[in-house]
């Protein structure tokens, strides 16, 4: 395909087919008729990502928190651990590190936001006003550092109103009756928002023998139900990172419709990584609230 958009030439082939495909369940799709929404067709975006490492020298390092801790370099989050038992030997970690892995986040939102901007390209080859029940979803390419992003939602156009100016077609995570409560209440869908934020956990002494179910390591007693506080720490941090990413992105605007999603990864003895998932759709208030007149039955009973 030639021209200025990013459309896989397969993409103008599906969607000027004649067929009508959408991604909405039944009752979504009922909702949708009934605010005057017509879906014209599924959309979606494609994207492969690669990144590196963290390491000496490199770029990445981080040092000052937004959230009150500190190490070397300029910006982001680093939280250091430091062993209470005062020497060292060849199996005992005497330092450990709680610190953010920018380079991760860097490239997810990357990947990401090129998928959806393919998504919404192939929303303006349709004229549609607007992407509805927006889903995304990532997984790594075997065991390189890639990662496969795929944005995929229903396009729609408003009944009645003229096209669309280039390049305006919103987003959102919502559809049926969840998107009608929102415009019900008078806020416009703006654009999907969605973020990720990574912390590796580099383990010292106290961590790596609890994490190892450890009762008693080097003179000390450590009761069965202590706090593993480098655990906890980078879980809290992670979160509020992830807050933290959204609230850029945003402006003067809201999010509603907010869903949070952690997962962590064993690394090492100890070690892992804790990366959490913010999702949600940026909102603006466009007028006052105005009740959506209820639907016709369409099956009476008697």
């Amino acid at each position: 395909m030639t021209g200025p958009t990013d459309v896989p030439e397969a993409a103008p082939r599906r969607l000027e087919s004649g067929s009508f495909s959408s991604g909405l369940t039944v009752p979504d799709f009922a909702a949708c008729l009934q605010m005057g929404l017509r879906p014209v067709g599924l959309v979606q975006g494609f994207c492969a990502m690669q990144w590196g490492w963290y390491g000496a020298g490199s770029p990445y390092l981080r040092g000052t928190s937004p959230f009150g801790f500190s190490g070397g370099g300029g910006g982001g989050y680093m939280q250091n651990w430091y062993c209470p038992h005062g020497f060292v030997g060849g199996e005992h970690r005497t330092w450990g590190q709680n610190y953010e892995q920018t380079w991760v986040e860097e490239a997810w939102l990357s990947g990401f936001n090129a998928a959806f901007g393919r998504m919404i390209e192939e929303a303006e080859e349709v004229g549609a006003h607007g992407v509805i029940g927006v889903t995304d979803t990532s997984h790594n390419l075997a065991d390189m550092r890639v990662a496969e992003f795929h944005v995929l939602g229903t396009a729609v156009v408003v009944e009645g109103a003229p096209p669309p100016p280039k390049g305006l077609p919103w987003s959102t995570y919502l559809a049926g009756q969840r998107l009608a409560k929102l415009l019900e209440a008078g806020f416009m869908p703006i654009s999907v928002v969605a973020t990720i934020a990574s912390v590796r956990v580099w383990a010292y002494c106290i961590t790596e023998y609890l994490m190892e179910g450890g009762a008693y390591a080097w003179g000390q007693s450590l009761s069965s139900t202590t706090e593993i506080e480098q655990v906890s720490e980078a879980r809290l941090a992670a979160r509020a990172l992830a807050r933290d990413h959204a609230r850029r992105q945003l402006g003067t605007d809201t999010l509603q419709g907010i869903t949070f999603s952690a997962t962590e990864r064993e690394v090492g003895a100890g070690d892992q990584v804790v990366e959490c998932t913010l999702r949600g759709t940026r909102v603006r208030r466009f007028k006052d609230f105005d009740p959506i007149p209820p639907p016709r039955p369409t099956v009476r009973l008697s």
